[in-house]
């Protein structure tokens, strides 16, 4: 309540009204330390601050706050960066929103306080406040998402062609190297025959990886959950947390693994051509590009089968976050095996070039 000085922090299981799930989170938040970190700002009074169900890295808060001159309260986004996040990241993740948001791309944009400064610390961990993005992510995905996705996502690529951060994609080849080694033992335990399988895509991925295409600002993580709309618009990305400066064809290879394959892992190639179509409207592909889908696509599901078996095989009982089953990149991996080029995805070289 507005007119009481005591603030809601809610921190157990929940559900709003309209279905909005809330859940315990990773780093609770007292009263007085949240009040301490807000009066940095000029947000005026916080309202409510209740923790957010999804998401898996991080800890979340749907924050509401209240200034005098306001009718309503006003919504934001506090989070807190937990171990899997490196501090020395966080500016180049904070800077590329506020550079994409200044070049036109919908996106949470970071809170900075009167000082400026937008990161901050909070119950021991580094932390931020951004924008709300209005929307919801879709849970079942169309072609009309798919050719919205990949007009954006093309939009995107060219807003951060001038953004001045660079971090390597610790999720690549090498990162694939490691979480191999990391698994090895308990992968036939998951699938058998698995670590065998693990360890022929690797060596068959990284001898033919291409390191000579056009290069930039990447999401990296571009998953449904991380895509809002408003009907069949797209509102916005949110979730940079894997951003990183890569080849722009393999962010584009991530989204047909994210958004083009069906619960049995058939690829819907309607999707699919939506996706490059849209994509290719804005920014076209090179010959280059084009050609290395194929092999993009596979390490992309390559990474995602690595990750979500490296979090399968590790996950804690009592942890409220379930980990996600790495069968499911498993079956697009070994799609990928069989295409004999990039026409599989449903697309000419004709119909995403200039």
């Amino acid at each position: 309540d507005p007119g009481t000085s005591r603030i809601q922090i809610t921190l157990h299981p929940d559900r709003l009204a309209d279905g909005t799930r809330f859940m315990a989170v990773y780093t609770e938040v007292g009263d007085e330390d949240l009040i301490a970190f807000i009066a940095e700002y000029d947000l005026g009074e916080v309202v409510s601050c209740k923790g957010i169900a999804e998401g898996v890295e991080n800890t979340n808060y749907l924050l509401q706050t209240l200034t005098s001159d306001a009718a309503a309260p006003q919504n934001y986004i506090l989070t807190l960066y937990e171990k899997r996040v490196r501090r020395d990241d966080l500016p180049y993740f904070l800077g590329l929103m506020d550079h994409l948001a200044e070049n036109g791309i919908s996106c949470p944009t970071p809170i900075h306080g009167r000082d400026g400064a937008a990161l901050r610390e909070l119950a021991g961990r580094p932390a931020a406040i951004a924008s709300f993005l209005s929307g919801m992510w879709p849970k079942k995905s169309t072609p009309k998402h798919c050719a919205e996705l990949g007009a954006s996502l093309a939009r995107m690529h060219d807003a951060g062609q001038s953004f001045d951060g660079s971090r390597a994609n610790d999720m690549s080849v090498a990162g694939w190297q490691t979480l191999v080694a990391q698994t090895r033992d308990q992968a036939d335990d998951v699938v058998p025959g698995l670590k065998d399988l693990l360890d022929a895509e690797l060596s068959e991925i990284s001898s033919h990886w291409p390191d000579n295409l056009p290069n930039g600002v990447i999401h990296a993580d571009l998953f449904p959950d991380n895509v809002f709309f408003l009907g069949d618009r797209l509102s916005g990305f949110i979730d940079f947390y894997f951003a990183c400066n890569d080849a722009l064809a393999y962010d584009l290879a991530i989204c047909i693994n994210a958004w083009c394959f069906e619960a049995d892992n058939s690829l819907n190639v309607t999707k699919a051509r939506a996706l490059l179509r849209g994509y290719a409207s804005v920014r076209p592909l090179t010959r280059q590009e084009f050609d290395a889908l194929p092999q993009l696509a596979r390490g992309s599901a390559l990474r995602f089968l690595l990750t979500r078996l490296y979090d399968w095989v590790n996950h804690d009982p009592a942890a409220f976050v379930q980990p996600k089953d790495p069968k499911q990149f498993l079956g697009r991996l070994r799609f990928h095996q069989q295409v004999d080029g990039p026409g599989a995805y449903g697309v000419s070289f004709e119909d995403v070039s200039a």
